[in-house]
């Protein structure tokens, strides 16, 4: 459900814009806001379950995630709406961050690929079938349903992981918090973050936003010489000297490309297959079935793969097959659009089935046991920079194209019956150029993710010893 809810709107955003009276930019954050939480409480959650324990963290995360659900279905304005997806995507942080870590605590060092590739499988399923469950919903339903569905589900995994997993995880010696390193990196990634989505959408004026991306780099910067100094020594807030492990170090970077590139593309084929194309959200998420079941088909056959042969085959060969998609997407037009984007979107599903889960199998087998919590949740922090940045990015192109009011005309138009779209061969145009731009992005993850593991094995209790003394 965490990975539902990091998608389950973007097919409905055209819809959700019409009934909230909000432009492309608010209904734009609906989306973000989920995201953009979750990204900056990550190394907070993650450093603090290495210190009090992963279980307990994971099932508070499902009560804070069931709590933020029912508030996005109550709400009655596009800014209700942002909050409450923000208290959504800080309690899927709390689960997403644990789920790895718990599971490489638990998995026998010879199926990590296959168990990790199962937990993939199923965010990026819920991420994935979240496009096409919304179209299924909204066809018989408002759009607040989206969100009451987990609540049910919610109520049931808190009372099921309270009596069901125990904690076995091993923790962290060191009992302080570094809040000086996390107060930098939370605030200068906002401040980032911000800044690209204002710049994007044309919110303030260049120096404005300019000013803001630059105080955000800033701090960023002394973040990252602050942990490099060690003020604290075994206690920071991300452990630098991970980086010095390749495989974490390239797989996680490999992450953010991918994720920079996957985001954009998607939120891009769901507005035109709606306002251009102009199918219903139930014929948008059924078309999206072409991504669904080519991921479902190759994910787990390369996790199990991969536990065998090694990670780094399947990570470099899964984001070329991406990469190829993207471009493809680059090829729609006026005539050839809707069979472009289902090959494309085919071709992107098998590419990342491939690549996922041997990824995070080559990085969480790589760190030592006591740094899992904060390696699992750099990762996605990584992942969620990526994705946050990726809407941004994508909107930033495309108004390179089409200027932003004509974009948000064109939503508008979406739910007048028999208006006339002004401005479709000028949308194409700018899909095209988010493509190439795009793949141009995910191609360069293809050399960190080469340092992946050749085998993908966890690391025996004498290994886990050595690289705790060495990052200590």
């Amino acid at each position: 459900m965490a990975g539902v809810d990091a998608r389950i709107v973007l097919v409905g955003l055209p819809t959700i814009a019409v009934q909230l009276h909000a432009g492309v930019a608010e209904v734009i954050w609906v989306s973000q806001a989920y995201l953009f939480a979750s990204t900056l409480g990550l190394l907070l959650i993650g450093r603090t379950t290495d210190l009090v324990g992963r279980v307990k963290i994971y099932n508070y995360g499902f009560i804070v995630f069931t709590v933020g659900s029912g508030l996005a279905a109550l709400s009655f304005t596009s800014a209700e709406l942002i909050l409450s997806r923000m208290v959504q995507g800080a309690g899927a942080a709390m689960i997403i961050t644990n789920a790895a870590a718990i599971l490489t605590d638990a998995t026998p060092r010879n199926e990590l690929g296959k168990i990790l590739g199962m937990n993939s499988v199923a965010f990026r399923m819920g991420s994935i079938m979240g496009l096409t469950l919304s179209g299924v919903i909204l066809s018989i339903t408002s759009w607040r349903a989206l969100f009451y569905i987990n609540i049910p589900i919610g109520i049931f995994g808190t009372v099921w992981a309270h009596y069901r997993l125990k904690e076995i995880s091993t923790r962290d010696s060191y009992r302080r918090m570094d809040w000086v390193g996390f107060g930098t990196f939370s605030v200068g990634l906002g401040l980032v973050l911000l800044a690209m989505t204002y710049l994007s959408f044309g919110l303030t004026g260049y120096e404005p936003g300019f000013a803001m991306l630059a105080s955000g780099i800033a701090l960023l910067l002394f973040f990252i010489r602050y942990e490099l100094r060690g003020k604290i020594p075994g206690q920071p807030i991300l452990d630098m000297n991970l980086f010095k492990i390749k495989e974490f170090a390239g797989g996680s970077i490999a992450t953010m490309f991918n994720a920079i590139a996957w985001s954009g593309i998607l939120i891009m084929v769901s507005f035109y297959l709606q306002v251009i194309v102009g199918y219903t959200p139930l014929q948008t998420g059924l078309s999206l079935l072409a991504l669904d079941s080519t991921f479902i088909f190759a994910a787990p056959i390369s996790g199990r793969l991969s536990d065998k042969y090694g990670s780094r085959s399947f990570v470099m060969a899964g984001l070329t097959i991406s990469t190829v998609a993207f471009l493809l997407f680059a090829f729609i037009n006026a005539t050839t659009g809707v069979p472009v984007v289902l090959l494309a979107l085919g071709l992107l599903g098998v590419g990342t089935g491939m690549w996922v889960s041997p990824n995070i199998s080559s990085i969480m087998g790589s760190v030592p046991a006591n740094r899992r919590g904060i390696a699992s949740g750099f990762r996605i922090t990584l992942s969620n920079i990526g994705d946050t940045l990726s809407f941004g990015l994508a909107i930033l192109l495309m108004t390179l194209v089409i200027p932003y009011a004509a974009l948000n005309n064109l939503v508008d138009s979406y739910s007048i019956p028999g208006a006339v779209i002004v401005g479709k061969g000028e949308f194409i145009h700018g899909f095209q150029l988010v493509a190439v731009v795009l793949a141009s992005i995910n191609s360069i993850a293809i050399f960190p993710a080469s340092f992946a593991k050749k085998r993908a094995v966890l690391s025996t209790v004498e290994e886990d010893e050595k690289k705790v003394d060495a990052t200590a």
